[in-house]
């Protein structure tokens, strides 16, 4: 496994041209309509004191229509994915997949391996339990039914840096913070890799232990049950945690009798060894006797025979989750993996630098800062001008139309088509496609906007450094959009 240690402080700067900060609402030779609406909305009240920059360009020309503070470097949040997004279609292809494989070493007599079984992870971050079963089944169909050797994982193909460089250790524990492994496995199919889903249901009888069970089921996960069932008139106070630097999962509060369920996905320590764990159940569950196999952390050996193989869904649908229900760990995934088929090294380090390159290939003169791939670092600097121009450019490709598909569509209910934007600007006339971003005193909001009649405009707008509700912010940036559509109210 290659170490890099910690990382270095990571500042990717882009400079071809730098441009003066605008200072002042500014709209190009021709005042589109809603120059004077926007600039209206950027009166309000609850934006005083917070840095805001909004970018408005023609779909169909790339004429910067209305710009504030268009060059302004400001955190993106999630809105960093679409650069993260256009990078691996420009470096690694619409068709590109992650490869799971099962390799054995050493001899099969009477059915019996003498020798090691090896799990090697390809990045993927769909794998599910169910791939592992099959994985397993395929090993039992090759005719091994004991393993006299261990069962080991090697998860080299990515460094051994977990986490991105600014992700807050209180965010460590949450599937938005998971760590990041070429073996890392996914509960359900929101695809949150590197995560367990625990489930708590009150008990029967005020006093005693709340119901706990995983998905997937597994005993390499410590479970610390320290919650306690209450009278059903008590309030619900759960917390579910991982500790931090630990593998222990810690449950304390109260449940109520008669409480729904509680539902956490929570982020796993290694997710190697714990994707082997479930391996390992697989294998026994398949009918292979692996009573003497230890799980470890290794390589695969040269002569090693492949006995089975998972492929992955292919880079256009991995977008669908990943802009839509904006996943955090796709996005670092990605920029390893870009880092490896480029570079040989799947690290931030080595993908970063190049998701920069794309986005100046595609049309971003200014500077800019990338940190992550995900958004989640208050590091990042973009400005809104960049983010258009990329998304101007990214019409003109080839796997356009997959980039497109993969961005929530806005007022769609149906969670894998509206994504984040589901519950957003219902009922325009219009289509509205936008990948959105929060963070702490951050908000963002970037894509495309197509009226009934045929106009196209590409947006971008970060807000940052605010204080109070976030959707206060949603609301001001849904305006600006009803706004360009000319269906403001």
């Amino acid at each position: 496994m290659k170490k890099n240690g910690r990382l270095a402080l990571l500042a990717i700067v882009v400079v071809l041209l730098v441009f003066p900060l605008t200072t002042s609402f500014q709209a190009k030779e021709k005042t589109p309509h809603f120059a004077d609406e926007i600039a209206a909305i950027l009166e309000h009240e609850r934006l005083a004191g917070a840095s805001v920059a909004v970018s408005v360009r023609d779909g169909a020309t790339n004429e910067l229509l209305f710009e504030h503070n268009g060059n302004m470097l400001l955190h993106p949040a999630s809105s960093m994915k679409v650069l993260t997004a256009v990078a691996a279609l420009t470096e690694l292809g619409s068709d590109h997949t992650f490869k799971t494989t099962v390799f054995t070493d050493g001899k099969i007599s009477k059915r019996v391996l003498h020798g090691n079984v090896y799990i090697k992870g390809g990045g993927d971050p769909t794998l599910m339990e169910a791939e592992l079963n099959e994985l397993a089944q395929e090993v039992r169909n090759k005719g091994i039914k004991k393993i006299n050797g261990d069962i080991i994982a090697d998860e080299s193909r990515y460094d051994d840096v977990r986490l991105s460089q600014d992700l807050n250790w209180s965010d460590e524990s949450f599937y938005t913070g998971a760590q990041v492994s070429a073996l890392t496995l996914s509960p359900t199919d929101d695809y949150d890799a590197g995560t367990i889903l625990v489930e708590v249901t009150p008990g029967k009888k005020a006093g005693q232990k709340p119901i706990v069970t995983t998905q997937p089921d597994v005993k390499a996960v410590p479970i610390i049950n320290e919650a306690v069932t209450v009278a059903a008139e008590e309030q619900k106070s759960l917390k579910i945690e991982r500790e931090h630097g630990k593998a222990d999962i810690r449950i304390t509060g109260n449940v109520p009798i008669g409480a729904s369920a509680t539902r956490s996905w929570v982020a796993v320590w290694e997710p190697a060894q714990y994707t082997t764990a479930v391996f390992k159940q697989a294998l026994n569950n398949a009918g292979i006797d692996i009573k003497k196999a230890d799980e470890t952390i290794g390589y695969v050996p040269k002569k090693a025979v492949k006995q089975a193989e998972r492929e992955s869904m292919p880079l256009r649908e991995l977008l669908v989750p990943f802009l839509k229900l904006s996943n955090n760990g796709h996005g670092e995934v990605l920029v390893k993996e870009i880092g490896y088929v480029k570079e040989g090294e799947g690290s931030w380090d080595a993908g970063l630098p190049l998701v920069a390159e794309s986005t100046e290939q595609l049309g971003a003169s200014g500077p800019l800062l990338l940190r992550d791939g995900s958004g989640m670092s208050h590091k990042t600097l973009v400005a809104a001008n960049d983010l258009t121009s990329v998304l101007y450019h990214a019409q003109q490709q080839h796997w356009f139309t997959d980039f497109y598909n993969g961005l929530p569509v806005a007022g769609e209910k149906e969670r894998l088509v509206g994504g984040t934007l589901r519950n957003r600007l219902g009922g325009i006339e219009g289509e509205v496609r936008a990948k959105t971003g929060s963070l702490t005193g951050v908000s963002s909001l970037t894509g495309y906007a197509r009226t009934n009649d045929g106009d196209s405009y590409l947006f971008t707008i970060m807000v940052n450094n605010f204080i109070g509700e976030s959707q206060t912010i949603r609301h001001i940036e849904d305006e600006i959009v009803l706004a360009i559509l000319g269906e403001s109210s």
